[in-house]
């Protein structure tokens, strides 16, 4: 659609997480409190890493980048949700607009590569054991570290300046408890079904090949950990990937389901609870799901509480 009454400094209107539900206000006093358990969860585990010099490895470096990214993805939107909630106001200006788009796909890419380099330390340490101090040197996670981040910044630079740049006609309600560039798509006035391809693309750099490279890693691990002759052997390469593999699941998965098919295809309540799932459930598990399940950090807790 061209034409019509083209607004280029006006603020936006979040209309709110599930603005037609009834009890609404339990539902956001409970994502509190997740944020709340998320950063605590983060926080706590951010330390342990720093204190304890046995997690002074690869292993833990990336889990702790993992970490400063998850603290950071939740807070770009769930305290600007909560103020707009409790104070009645909807309003968010063009710049923290271009803020929170910015910061979403920052992190998002950043952590969709992560997740893969996680990976491929579980495969060098399980398949390649003798060489793992060489492979994965202090250096060399470095370099990935930088890599995840700068092209997090990067791809989350095109998709900003692409979405800001948008002429918004008539309405300025966007469907969701933050910006997000498919609801700015929406309210566009401009044809964005070229760009629909780009995103498509983009996607699948970021989500389908990582992904696929995830599962690779994987496979050669499992066939690796079948030629093991010693059962303690086997049950301490699969508990020490075992973290990686609920948490890619539980975040690739939506992702997926998010980016990966039409927007026609969900609704905006659909897509908000998978919103929430992705960017408030995950940085709240992932902690818990790596405490839980890996004897090191569970040592390292026992280690500082005394």
């Amino acid at each position: 659609m061209e034409g019509g009454n083209e607004t280029l400094t006006t603020d936006f209107i979040l209309l709110g997480l599930f603005p037609n539900m009834k009890y609404v206000s339990v539902l956001v006093s409970t994502i509190i409190l997740i944020y709340l358990t998320a950063v605590t969860g983060n926080l706590v585990l951010l330390l342990l890493m720093w204190m304890d010099l046995r997690l002074h490895i690869p292993m833990y470096f990336l889990l702790s980048q993992l970490s400063l990214v998850d603290l950071a993805l939740i807070s770009s939107s769930v305290p600007k949700m909560a103020i707009n909630f409790f104070s009645g106001r909807k309003s968010i200006t063009r710049l923290a607009c271009g803020t929170q788009i910015f910061f979403f796909f920052t992190l998002g890419g950043a952590e969709y590569i992560f997740l893969m380099l996680m990976a491929y330390d579980r495969y060098v340490a399980v398949c390649n054991p003798l060489r793992y101090a060489v492979i994965m040197s202090h250096r060399v996670c470095l370099q990935m570290a930088m890599v995840s981040w700068i092209g997090g910044v990067f791809a989350s630079m095109a998709h900003t300046s692409y979405t800001m740049g948008l002429p918004i006609c008539g309405s300025r309600e966007i469907h969701h408890f933050y910006c997000e560039m498919p609801g700015i798509m929406k309210i566009s006035c401009k044809d964005t079904s070229t760009y629909d391809l780009v995103v498509f693309v983009m996607g699948i750099a970021f989500i389908i090949i990582p992904f696929g490279l995830i599962m690779a890693s994987y496979t050669l691990i499992f066939l690796t950990v079948l030629r093991m002759k010693s059962p303690q052997g086997r049950n301490k390469a699969l508990a020490t990937c075992s973290s990686h593999i609920t948490v890619v699941s539980l975040y690739l998965g939506p992702c997926v389901y998010m980016y990966m098919t039409p927007g026609s295809s969900y609704t905006p309540e659909q897509q908000q609870a998978v919103s929430v799932f992705c960017t408030v459930l995950t940085p709240m598990l992932n902690p818990l799901i790596y405490s839980l399940r890996n004897k090191d950090v569970l040592l390292g807790k026992h280690s500082v509480s005394k």
